[in-house]
């Protein structure tokens, strides 16, 4: 998501988020297409014939609504609208609690052109990449969010149309998997039903610990120091894994998508993924990779071996 607030694409988002209907986020869309084409031409050349894993758009709306008045009259005018009415737009698109509100695949099946025009990108971005002479790429969809399996269901089925389409228009058929983000404590619970649909899950663990703990990783500061002092966890849960808790949830999930899809690939994304001690714990659960911070991988990629040779030694004994 990163990539829609630059510049050059931050009006296109905010005026698509602010269109009355479905036509006026499609054209708003229809410049944003382009932008995320070359973004994924790029990433696809770099990683010619390896996998690549993109997370569809996640964050809540509000983070692209516009505050100022020039923000506010900049969107209007390339909307079509009176500032007064973008204002009350965004008045309109305002939440409560927007981590547990309008946001990953729930933005996908309210307005699936979104999601149309995200797949569109990747797979037309893979074919001319493969059309280049480069080793085509194998792009790994991944939907946020989750809960339930009828919310992959519809997703995935606008993904593979686009699939379908864009094959059809450039004669090259692109490999991909659609996987999920496992963020929600229902997820892990439900995997087996999510596994029908999803060919991997990637663990979400910093939103999967704020909502199974119930705290807010923005605001745990005011009161962690406390509750680390008195051992209520042993160490912050948002640096080291809760094993009993969240640590559960991800063993469950694993177990009962593996139950349903024995072949499924499982990893985590997340702080968890560059914490020792948390690669130790997910090798126990028997996870195919960890994903982290860049300047975290050296110290990951250390810790993932040492785990895995722990374990092999404990299996030869």
């Amino acid at each position: 998501e990163h990539m829609f607030f630059d510049v050059d694409r931050i009006i296109a988002m905010r005026e698509m988020i602010m269109a009355a209907d479905s036509v006026g986020r499609e054209s708003a869309l229809a410049k944003l297409l382009p932008m995320q084409r070359r973004d994924f031409e790029e990433l696809f050349t770099i990683m010619a014939g390896l996998p690549v894993t993109i997370r569809l758009l996640d964050p809540p709306l509000h983070e692209f609504l516009p505050h100022s008045a020039d923000e506010l009259a900049e969107v209007a005018a390339a909307a079509g609208i009176t500032a007064e009415t973008a204002r009350q737009r965004s008045l309109k698109l305002s939440e409560s609690n927007p981590m547990l509100g309008h946001r990953g695949c729930r933005l996908a099946v309210t307005y699936p052109e979104i999601c149309r025009m995200q797949a569109r990108a990747i797979f037309e971005a893979a074919s001319n990449v493969t059309k280049g002479g480069a080793e085509a790429p194998v792009p790994e969809v991944m939907i946020p969010l989750a809960a339930t399996a009828k919310e992959l269901e519809i997703c995935k089925a606008v993904i593979d149309q686009e699939a379908v389409a864009v094959a059809g228009e450039t004669g090259i058929s692109i490999d991909y998997l659609v996987g999920t983000m496992v963020e929600l404590p229902r997820a892990a619970v439900c995997a087996d039903g999510l596994a029908e649909q999803a060919e991997f899950f990637s663990f979400g663990t910093n939103d999967l610990t704020q909502t199974a703990l119930g705290i807010s990783r923005d605001d745990a500061g005011a009161f962690m120091h406390a509750y680390t002092d008195a051992e209520i966890y042993p160490v912050d849960p948002f640096v080291s894994i809760d094993v009993d808790g969240v640590g559960a949830l991800v063993k469950m999930g694993a177990e009962r998508g593996r139950s349903v899809r024995s072949d499924i690939k499982l990893g985590i994304c997340g702080e968890h993924g560059g914490d020792p001690a948390s690669i130790s714990f997910f090798e126990t659960v028997g996870l195919d990779y960890v994903s982290c911070s860049p300047y975290r991988v050296p110290a990951a990629r250390l810790a993932a071996a040492q785990a895995t040779i722990r374990a092999q030694a404990e299996t030869a004994d």
